[in-house]
């Protein structure tokens, strides 16, 4: 993937194979951005695009068939991990490739998580 892009205005985020898995779930020609954001830049994004007042763990926007941004808020991940008996690392690379699913065209139900669980276990997430 050429054109695979991290940003963030975090100081600190998982360092995570984000590009390898990309590629795995959408391909190398797809163009991604991957963004770590802070709490009020989550709230403000989920605000302005869904509607929405909370602090999301993960967005996703497909751009077009080709091309989507994911938004990740390493905070809400990090006081999420332990209810789903996660690591941090490992949450946080399973928010990655539950938004890399949606971008793909999937949306929540059997076949999402049963995609989700493959990914997870072929990159050692836990």
């Amino acid at each position: 993937m050429s054109n695979f892009t991290i940003s963030h205005t975090t100081k600190t985020y998982p360092k995570l194979t984000y590009q390898a898995i990309a590629e795995d779930i959408l391909g190398k020609s797809y163009v991604l951005s991957l963004n770590f954001v802070g709490v009020k830049r989550a709230r403000d994004l989920n605000q302005t695009y869904r509607q929405k007042s909370y602090v999301p763990n993960v967005l996703s926007f497909p751009l077009t068939e080709k091309d989507g941004e994911i938004y990740i808020n390493p905070s809400t991940a990090k006081k999420e991990a332990p209810k789903f008996s996660m690591t941090y690392e490992g949450y946080v690379g399973f928010l990655f490739i539950h938004a890399l699913l949606h971008l793909k065209g999937f949306d929540h139900g059997t076949k999402m998580e049963k995609l989700e669980k493959k990914y997870c276990v072929k990159y050692h997430l836990k």
